[in-house]
């Protein structure tokens, strides 16, 4: 996996003190899933939540870059961090971290990734296959992101990820192993199509799966 393990993660865990209201049910183990969070309609505030309730979180960043960002005291210089965060098994979030350091960006990073955690729903939705086993995505999707616009396609069981370098660790985070994807826009600008990837990848639990017609006997 190309995700990294950080120790922040513990001691982010070990030393919570919940202040909302969700964090608390979390913590006394009245709520247990991310499932749960997602059937009630309820907004993750606090990254420990996720930490908590799902096991083997793995992380990736991209290659950090200095940025000019305006404020009111003028043009302030910083680091921007994309980072990615999954466990392999259907859970995936993105988040972009401002700092003074590439440490410190790192972290609101990975806070922000966190906070953007969606469930991913697999399966095997290829005509060329049918495996009926978890591998690639249901059925089509598409994302889009600033002038970045992403339409992933499933994928038959050893295909591969038939994707952009730039976003394949987005699905091996998520899980997916077989997949094609079509680019539209400037898709050089990685923030967008990292973000747009994300909000296809969103749409797998948000849109119903189309249902198959059967012939009238």
């Amino acid at each position: 996996m190309e995700g990294q393990r950080l120790q922040m993660l513990d001691d982010m865990l070990n030393n919570r003190v919940p202040r909302t209201k969700l964090g608390k049910l979390v913590y006394e183990g009245k709520i247990t899933s991310l499932e749960e969070i997602r059937k009630n309609r309820r907004r993750i505030k606090e990254p420990e939540i996720v930490i908590k309730l799902v096991p083997n979180l793995s992380f990736y960043f991209y290659r950090p870059e200095r940025v000019r960002r305006t404020t009111d005291a003028g043009r302030k210089a910083s680091v921007k961090v994309i980072a990615a965060v999954g466990n392999g098994d259907g859970i995936l979030g993105v988040g972009v971290g401002y700092a003074s350091n590439t440490t410190l960006a790192k972290i609101d990073a990975i806070k922000k990734s966190l906070l953007n955690v969606i469930p991913v729903k697999r399966g095997c939705g290829s005509r060329e296959c049918r495996c009926g086993l978890p591998h690639s995505i249901p059925f089509a999707v598409e994302g889009k992101a600033g002038s970045v616009r992403v339409r992933l396609l499933p994928g038959p069981r050893g295909l591969g990820l038939v994707v952009g370098e730039t976003v394949k660790p987005l699905f091996r985070l998520a899980g997916i192993q077989d997949i094609r994807s079509k680019t539209f826009g400037n898709t050089r600008t990685t923030e967008n199509f990292v973000k747009a990837v994300h909000d296809a990848l969103r749409k797998t639990y948000t849109f119903s799966e189309p249902k198959v017609r059967t012939p009238i006997e």
